[in-house]
């Protein structure tokens, strides 16, 4: 079995001190994929870097105490690959692949548009650019999960409240269809879809901190571990961890019958 976990962290530090490694330590995980760390190696101490039992890599942000992405493996890789090769997008920190024989792990930080026009069309940039880097995946040779905060609700079950999101960033047609393209063109498997295709508020991965929002459990699912279609055929189970709140996003696993 092979066990992959997608977190946003909403800040590393932040949630090793709400309890992100005691718990890490029970999960027995063979891939941890991180986003938005807002750190830099300078800032991670010794367990955050390597915690026991498993290997440390990130590909951090060049702006300090934003973005950045990383990995915790059980097995050292045949090779890290850190970025997209586009320098606008990859001095965000948002792309870290893990190479095996047979098998890449990747963590990825899909651009937020919410915060104004510039960052939806840095955003629209990273989708077209990304499209054909999933293309390119698809034809590596190797299986592929690829973990991550993707910044978009694809379904209208995939939020609460999706009639007065119909205009905003996360839940536009254009991110909508990409997605739709990403499964229906390139044949990736959003695997927690997959193992349960109709449920609703219980697979949401991120809450606002405004409104109650937790409270009131009116959630966005923008969390995925969207794989090739062998191995993410071969899994057995996908849960939603919410018991502890590490950060604004909740914990997503997915055990595989895959050995690396």
């Amino acid at each position: 079995m092979l066990r992959v976990i997608s977190a946003n962290l909403n800040g590393i530090r932040s949630a090793y001190n709400k309890g992100f490694l005691p718990w890490l330590a029970a999960q027995d995980a063979d891939f941890v994929c991180m986003q938005e760390l807002k750190a830099q190696a300078a800032d991670l101490t010794v367990e955050m870097l390597n915690p026991p039992g498993l290997y440390g890599y990130f590909h951090y942000a060049e702006k300090k105490g934003y973005s950045g992405v990383g990995v915790y493996a059980r097995k050292q890789p045949d090779q890290v690959i850190q970025g997209l090769g586009v320098p606008e997008i990859d001095a965000e920190g948002r792309y870290l692949e893990l190479v095996y024989e047979g098998l890449s792990v990747i963590s990825l930080y899909l651009p937020s548009g919410s915060s104004g026009e510039h960052r939806q069309s840095a955003k629209f940039a990273f989708m077209e650019h990304f499209f054909q880097h999933l293309a390119d995946l698809v034809r590596c040779g190797r299986q592929v999960v690829l973990c991550g905060d993707w910044n978009i609700a694809h379904r209208e079950i995939d939020l609460k409240n999706w009639k007065g999101n119909l205009k905003n960033s996360g839940f536009l047609p254009e991110e909508r269809a990409w997605l739709t393209r990403i499964f229906e063109e390139l044949g990736w498997v959003d695997v927690y879809r997959q193992l349960h295709p109709e449920t609703t508020g219980e697979a949401y991965t991120w809450w606002s901190n405004r409104g109650q929002a937790w409270a009131k459990n009116v959630g966005w699912r923008i969390d995925y571990q969207i794989a090739t279609s062998e191995i993410a055929g071969s899994a057995k189970a996908a849960a939603i961890y919410k018991d502890e709140r590490f950060s604004d996003h909740a914990p997503l696993t997915v055990d595989y019958d895959f050995a690396v």
